[in-house]
């Protein structure tokens, strides 16, 4: 059986509601007036306008005077409640046990609340002692590696008033009194190279031993929502290995950014 279209009828519905999503992806590819969608999932003008009224009804497409169909709120509606339903370190999971595989170090996911870096997940590592991070804990933004990549939007007023605030009573910092702080003008500079390659480290900036490798997750406007970090002690995250694992925690970042619309 074919339909009005010279093309094999699909089972009742199914038709019309596979060539109702091509118009929406059509529309979210770029086409914005009848012929263009109709160029693109293959239906007549008639067949194409009755389906992107209906779809501009239902408030799926909207119509704007001089630009022609565009996304329609109900989209954005449903985009925030798929992301509500499925948490963000529940839709994370499997790009962390991926980097847990490859490493064998500790892998961590992370938020910014406030001040802090607050973390949402741990994967523990096979090399070197249990590192004290925990779901829940939270540390100074501007002295972790996952902190740093959660910063990299940010002004440069922004990272100086959390360098300072992070900075030790005294200038001493208590769990490692030997260790020599970054200057302000060392921590910017490094902030900067982070922004510029989409990563940041830890080079034991705030436990003696602890080095990782962050990268940013961003949601569909292209904020960044969250980090995922891989850190271990310094005889098993030497600086080389630190190079080698920007690409696979960047990559990691990537998978669960485009898992957000990002």
């Amino acid at each position: 059986m074919q339909d009005d279209d010279g093309k094999t009828a699909a089972p009742t519905g199914t038709q019309t509601l596979l060539r109702g999503l091509g118009v929406v992806q059509a529309v979210a590819s770029g086409a914005r007036d009848l012929k263009q969608i109709a160029q693109l999932i293959g239906t007549t003008r008639s067949t194409t306008h009755r389906l992107a009224s209906c779809l501009v009804d239902e408030r799926y497409l909207r119509v704007v005077p001089q630009v022609g169909y565009l996304l329609g709120p109900k989209l954005i509606e449903l985009g925030f409640q798929a992301r509500e339903a499925l948490p963000l370190a529940t839709l994370a999971t499997p790009y962390l046990d991926e980097l847990s595989a490859l490493t064998g170090d500790t892998v961590h996911l992370a938020i910014r609340e406030d001040d802090d870096v607050l973390y949402l997940h741990k994967n523990p590592g096979r090399n070197g002692p249990e590192m004290r991070s925990r779901v829940g804990h939270r540390m100074p933004l501007a002295r972790t590696g996952i902190g740093k990549a959660l910063l990299l939007d940010c002004s440069a007023q922004e990272w100086q008033r959390l360098y300072e605030v992070s900075q030790p009573v005294g200038g001493k910092n208590r769990l490692w009194p030997q260790h020599e702080e970054a200057t302000w003008e060392q921590f910017q500079q490094r902030m900067l190279e982070y922004t510029a390659g989409g990563y940041a480290f830890d080079l034991e900036d705030n436990e003696p031993s602890i080095r990782c490798v962050a990268a940013p997750v961003r949601d569909a406007s292209g904020k960044i929502v969250a980090a995922i970090s891989v850190a271990s002690t310094v005889p098993y995250m030497s600086l080389d290995k630190m190079q080698g694992l920007i690409a696979p925690v960047k990559k990691a970042a990537a998978e669960l950014s485009a898992e957000l619309g990002g």
